[in-house]
Formats: structure tokens, C-alpha cells, sequence
């Protein structure tokens, strides 16, 4: 295989060298089996890793699409409501995560107005560090997860659409509208195969303060990642077991059976020690 490169000193083509890992390049994004030309990386894998970068960039400064977003969320839900945290624009939001991560004083002013006191459950749905995530994803996870939260008889209270936001935002506007239960949508920090990973925390009892390890994480929810049926099963799980145990974070453990082509689906968590079975 001929590289359309050149070597430095003669000037002509360099001969890409094919890696044996090659095949397994079908069955992931990432970058293994690249081969080489001499002592470098072929120019269309040099090529496509700067097409990576440049998408992962884009999607860190993407702008929320607030319209598109309040169309899909009020298909769905009688009460959505857009808010913003306090950082001004894109450039303060990522200069200031500690801004992000806080309502600005209006938005509190419009939680407040709306006189909610008590809900199971409030969704938030914020742009984050992509986006593009948010705009490609959150609608289609929502659709899962809605019939489930109606089968359960929980009551979800106004929806919040939040630009440049953080994953603690989640907890004031969870606190504001006197929620047992936390859900936040968010774009996650892009990776250079994953410029569009959805990331879902969820949180028992919200309210301002709350700290990280007070929370549970599903990432990467994206056709390329973590299919969108199985992030939904894990958030109910999660929230099902949070209900039972008014626990989240990492006093809650995913122990959920899971199905696997390696065995009988009666394993559990690979992580969690073996429950000792009687004969």
C-alpha cells in the first residue's frame, strides 16, 4: 500500500506499513492499527486524527440551540422552563467552571415564581461541554425514559433547558422545585472519537452543595457508545434503588443483572463480590 506522502530526502512515496490490529479497527473508534510510514503515521490517519480534534473543539464551543430544544422538551413535557447559569458567555463559561455550576439571579427569580413545592423527580437538561450532545441525544434518551417515569406514578416538575451549565447546576433547580430526585442531562467533555457523548448524573435529594461523590454517572450515551436502551435501563434502576433507599452516589452500586454474550445474564456486576448460593 503506497502513502501519497513523501520522504524528506528523496522525495518520493513512502510505503505504509499495514499494523496487524488493523481488523479490530471494525469493532471500535479507537485509533489502533493505524500502520506507519517509516517512522510516522500514515498522512489519511494524520488527516483523520486532525478531523477528531478540530470536531472535538467544535463541539466545546458549539452554542446551545435553545430553540430547537424548547420544541423537542415541550412536545414532551407541560412545563419546560430556560434558564442560565451565571457565566455571560461561552469564553467566561469555560474560563469559570465554578460560574457554571451556579443560577443566575433571574433564573432563580423564575423557579421561584413558578410556586412548585414538591415533585419526584426534575429533569435538567444542559448544554455542558457539548452541545451538539445535547442538541443529537437528549430527546431521543428522554423518549425511553418518559413511559417509565408515567408507569411509576412520578411526578416530574417544570423541565429546565440551562445554557452554560455545569453537572451541579442540576442540584439548586432540583432544590428550587423541592424534588426528591435529580436527573441532569449534559453534554460531556468531547474525546477525540466522542464529539457527541451524552452524559446523565443523577442525584438523591438535590439542593445546592452537594458534592460529586453524592452522585451517580451513566456516560458516553451515544449510537457509538452506550446504547440508548441500556443507559435508560441503568438510570431506572438507579432511581428505583434510590427510592427504595433514599441513597445516590457512591453508596449506591449499579448490582443490576447484566445480560453478557460471555455468560448467563445471572452474573451481576463483575465488580461486586459473589453472593455465596447455598447447594
Amino acid at each position: 500500500m503506497i502513502d501519497k506522502s513523501q520522504t524528506p530526502e528523496t522525495g518520493t512515496p513512502r510505503t505504509v506499513i499495514a499494523n496487524p490490529w488493523q481488523p479490530l479497527r471494525e469493532h471500535t473508534d479507537a485509533r489502533i492499527g493505524l500502520g506507519r510510514a517509516g517512522g510516522s503515521l500514515p498522512t489519511a490517519s494524520h488527516l483523520a486524527f486532525q478531523l477528531a480534534h478540530a470536531q472535538a473543539r467544535d463541539a466545546v464551543h458549539l452554542a446551545l440551540d435553545t430553540e430547537q430544544m424548547m420544541t423537542e422538551l415541550e412536545s414532551r413535557f407541560d412545563s419546560v422552563v430556560r434558564l442560565h447559569s451565571q457565566a455571560g458567555d461561552r469564553s467566561e463559561y469555560l474560563r469559570r467552571p465554578d460560574l457554571g455550576r451556579k443560577l443566575s439571579d433571574e433564573s432563580v427569580e423564575q423557579l421561584t415564581a413558578m410556586n412548585v413545592k414538591q415533585c419526584d423527580l426534575s429533569i435538567t437538561v444542559v448544554d455542558g461541554l457539548s452541545a451538539r450532545a445535547v442538541h443529537e441525544h437528549a430527546a431521543t434518551l428522554l423518549d425511553h425514559l418518559i413511559p417509565a417515569f408515567e408507569e411509576r406514578g412520578w411526578s416530574v416538575g417544570p423541565v429546565a433547558l440551562i445554557e452554560q451549565g455545569r453537572v451541579a447546576i442540576g442540584d439548586p433547580v432540583g432544590q428550587a422545585l423541592g424534588a426528591r430526585m435529580g436527573l441532569v442531562l449534559i453534554g460531556e467533555r468531547p474525546g477525540l472519537s466522542s464529539p457527541d457523548s451524552l452524559g446523565v448524573y443523577f442525584t438523591w435529594g438535590p439542593q445546592a452543595g452537594r458534592r460529586d461523590s453524592e452522585r451517580n454517572c451513566i456516560s458516553n450515551i451515544r449510537p457509538r457508545g452506550q446504547a440508548f436502551d441500556a443507559a435508560a435501563r441503568l438510570i431506572l434502576y438507579l432511581l428505583d434503588e434510590a427510592c427504595r433507599r433514599e441513597i445516590s452516589g457512591v453508596e449506591l452500586k449499579d448490582d443490576s443483572i447484566v445480560a453478557s454474550e460471555l455468560g448467563d445474564g445471572s452474573q451481576g456486576n463483575f465488580l461486586l463480590p459473589k453472593t455465596p448460593t447455598s447447594e
